[in-house]
């Protein structure tokens, strides 16, 4: 996926989640758009290199939506609203091998208890309904979901398991957008019913998968399967 041409600062402080104060290159001061929910531990630290995008779109209050941030050497990309593009570009260049055979891919369908589901794969075989999550937490070479508390990933669970037991595939599936990790867990120090949950999921038939994105400034693309350690 191409990203927007970028423009590099340094993070003063994220406020009312979905703020960023931005110091850029040229001295000047800006507030972003953050697009991410969580708590973007480890990821927003105050003094940390970011990218941001700029809108075209002169009717936002916000311009700038900040889109990376430097950890570790390396790029992470900490815009959720990108995970799912991320996905499905993968299956459909046939990246992700689990998910192939689906000549129909349809984005946000309705399902569940008035949820809708990222994307919802068709053939003459079934369905198969794909939940995705963004991962940016990191323990080391472990890669950690969720980064706060999450009832509605929860939720998302409990439906994908509804979706299995009525004789349909359920994937959860972890898009990560760091390079620097080998595997994904459950963050269960954070959110240890998620936790439980995801295990009860696994255990009765919901197919968790992750891979791992290459962050660039210019591109981001998923490249390769992490294991998911439960």
């Amino acid at each position: 996926m191409r990203l927007p041409r970028l423009v590099s600062g340094i993070l003063i402080k994220r406020y009312k989640r979905f703020m960023a104060d931005v110091k850029l290159e040229d001295g000047s001061f800006v507030t972003a758009h953050c697009p991410n929910s969580g708590s973007m531990k480890g990821c927003a630290d105050p003094g940390s290199r970011v990218c941001l995008s700029l809108s075209t779109n002169t009717k936002r209050k916000l311009l700038y939506t900040w889109e990376l941030v430097e950890s570790n050497d390396g790029w992470v990309g900490i815009n959720t609203g990108l995970s799912n593009y991320l996905v499905r570009e993968a299956i459909e260049s046939a990246v992700v091998k689990e998910l192939q055979g689906f000549p129909v891919i349809r984005p946000e369908v309705p399902y569940g208890s008035n949820s809708r589901i990222d994307l919802l794969l068709e053939s003459e075989a079934g369905l198969c309904y794909v939940e995705v999550k963004n991962v940016t937490l990191a323990d080391g070479r472990h890669a950690l979901f969720p980064d706060a508390v999450t009832t509605r990933g929860q939720k998302h669970l409990h439906e994908l398991m509804q979706v299995v037991r009525a004789g349909h595939r359920g994937v959860i599936f972890f898009a990560v957008q760091r390079g620097d990790v080998e595997s994904v867990s459950p963050a269960d120090h954070i959110d240890p019913e998620y936790g439980r949950l995801l295990r009860l999921a696994c255990e009765n038939g919901v197919e968790p998968l992750a891979y791992q994105g290459e962050i660039g400034t210019e591109e981001i693309r998923l490249v390769r399967r992490l294991p998911v350690i439960l």
